[in-house]
């Protein structure tokens, strides 16, 4: 389940749930593109949640940061755990997505607009799909 916690003007703040893995990732990519079609120009991924991360996940955040290049704007993933921190430089991804150690230092990064919005909860739940069998 992804937790919509911060929307205001062109930034967004989500959190992610304790489990972003081959069965969630895709559907977890899927909503953070409708927010970015709906204007989301500057996406921070909060992981201050997330146990467990697999290579589904991974990839859903590169192809959400790429998405969000090819739209002018910047993903950031904040409070992403020491492991997962470990893990993330191992590979060189700490070069393409920086990881902020808190939600309000990736929101401080930028024009801090977001820094100071009121707060807002919503929970985006993924759609059951039948698969027929």
């Amino acid at each position: 389940m992804l937790r919509v916690l911060v929307r205001h003007a062109d930034t967004t703040v989500v959190r992610l749930p304790t489990e972003v893995d081959y069965d969630n990732a895709s559907d977890i990519g899927a909503r953070c593109q409708d927010l970015i079609r709906e204007g989301c120009a500057t996406l921070v991924l909060d992981a201050s949640d997330v146990h467990y991360l697999d290579s589904s996940g991974v990839s859903m955040i590169i192809t959400l940061s790429r998405a969000l290049d090819n739209h002018a704007g910047t993903l950031r993933l904040a409070a992403l755990s020491d492991h997962y921190q470990q893990v993330w430089r191992l590979l060189g991804l700490d070069t393409l997505l920086p990881v902020f150690p808190t939600v309000h230092a990736a929101l401080s990064r930028g024009t801090g607009a977001c820094a100071t919005s009121r707060s807002h909860s919503t929970t985006l739940e993924p759609e059951t799909r039948s698969n027929g069998m």
